[in-house]
């Protein structure tokens, strides 16, 4: 029998596994999906939210089960506790303006006579692939909304967190949701491939890298079904001259390392007006050297190992690369299994670097940044530009409308002003470039979640 094995990051050993499906239990999945489906399209928006309240509560009752079982997946420090926060301010935000973003439109220029009108219908069969990094956060993007609209989901969750696609099945069991209506199956890449080919998911959504988008677009290739891929990022930050200075490092430090640095809009390039450029890289490293690289099931720990080994060699890689082409380390913390093959790496600093430097131009995805002094906005906003990602840019200045005005010449998905690392559930969640074509959250994620039905009723003569 295939299994699937997590490996820990925290100590190398096994800590769970579990039995791919077979091919039979995948298609009898489908086909339960699909027949839950069409009765759920019948129940009012309203009951189905009651529904994801449920369990949205049921997941937080587990909280203090998947802290740990977060850590001894993927590495993040249990003093950060859960994602929950975010899970629950997602879920409710899209329960709370389901019945208004799936409302009929109306033409807008009434007939006598007619009726003429838009109704929003669900797509059916939803698949939702889910990335390790943020397991619960990026799951939940699409596994609510897609039910709020009236489709059935199906959960492919990644090999290194298993457990969080049975924890939202035991959560929606808890709440009592339909069977079939969500369900969560262990496959591999030839499964999934499989399936996405076969005509029977209506929409995939899919966050990773672009590579994996890639594979996802060729194994959808000629069923035109519907896509939302979120890939990979390079995500920059401009630090202007009058930019609050405290406030800006703080920000920026945690946006680059939190959670290993392993965050889709986690910040990876620094660039700074050269008039605070002195002041913001002695701020910088004086913050970046609080971390504590340790065991994340320890209360002390603030940055815990990479989710595995490999990620943290490729750090290693574009560290040394950047430092044979003149780049200055500025950190050089020592902990222990920081070594080559070891998922425990400390946090990295680099100064002197430009864009012949990998680490400034490929997806890093680890606890590493570099920082670049820039003379103005013109050459801040080209170097932004210089990359084939687009997810998040943020610009850090008192000055509303100047941050406005240079983010409408970067070629990103958000804009965000003295903040980064966010996802408001309000705001479309969005990319251009390599990092993927889609939208999730706000009204807006529901439209990529329907299609467009239009009904010209001719009143009786």
């Amino acid at each position: 029998m295939e299994t699937v094995k997590i490996k820990s990051p925290v100590d190398g050993s096994i800590y769970a596994e579990r039995p791919v499906a077979t091919d039979q239990a995948i298609n009898a999945a489908v086909e339960l999906a699909k027949a839950a489906q069409e009765k759920w399209v019948e129940t009012p928006i309203v009951e189905r939210g009651k529904y994801m309240l449920a369990m949205l509560e049921a997941l937080v009752a587990m909280t203090d089960e998947i802290v740990p079982e977060i850590a001894w997946q993927m590495g993040r420090p249990v003093r950060y506790g859960g994602e929950f926060g975010g899970v629950r301010e997602r879920t409710n935000y899209m329960v709370e303006i389901a019945e208004g973003a799936l409302k009929p439109v109306m033409a807008s220029n009434p007939k006598d006579g007619f009726r003429r009108y838009v109704k929003k219908v669900p797509l059916g069969v939803v698949m939702v692939i889910a990335p390790w990094n943020y397991p619960y956060l990026t799951a939940v993007n699409t596994i609510v909304p897609a039910l709020m609209a009236g489709s059935a989901v199906i959960l492919k969750h990644a090999a290194q967190t298993l457990l969080v696609g049975e924890r939202f099945q035991q959560a929606f069991d808890k709440a009592g949701l339909p069977k079939g209506l969500f369900q969560n199956l262990v496959m591999n890449h030839a499964q999934t491939e499989k399936l996405l080919g076969s005509g029977k998911i209506d929409h995939v959504n899919f966050t990773g890298s672009v590579a994996g988008g890639r594979a996802i677009e060729k194994a959808a290739a000629g069923t035109f079904m519907t896509l939302g891929l979120e890939l990979g990022g390079k995500d920059p930050a401009y630090v202007l001259a009058d930019a609050k200075m405290d406030h800006a490092v703080a920000n920026l430090v945690d946006g680059a390392f939190y959670n290993s640095g392993q965050c889709c809009c986690g910040i990876e390039r620094v660039y700074v007006h050269e008039k605070v450029y002195d002041e913001f890289v002695e701020g910088f490293i004086a913050e970046t050297k609080n971390y504590v690289v340790g065991n994340p099931l320890d209360q002390a720990t603030t940055m815990g190992p990479m989710a595995q080994a490999r990620f943290a060699d490729l750090i290693r890689e574009q560290k040394a690369e950047a430092l044979r082409k003149g780049a200055k380390a500025l950190i050089n913390m020592k902990v222990a299994s920081d070594e080559q093959g070891s998922p425990y790496l400390a946090p990295e600093v680099l100064t002197e670097v430009d864009h012949q430097m990998s680490v400034m131009r490929e997806e890093s995805f680890g606890p590493i940044v570099g920082i670049m002094k820039v003379r103005n906005d013109e050459e801040a906003i080209a170097l932004m530009n210089d990359s084939p990602y687009g997810l998040t840019a943020s610009i850090w200045t008192r000055d509303t409308d100047q941050a406005a005005a240079i983010g409408d010449r970067v070629e990103t998905g958000t804009v965000f002003m003295n903040r980064c690392d966010y996802l408001d559930p309000a705001l479309v969640w969005t990319g251009v470039k390599d990092t993927g074509k889609g939208a999730a959250l706000s009204a807006i994620g529901y439209d990529n979640l329907t299609r467009p039905k239009s009904y010209h009723l001719r009143e009786a003569i």
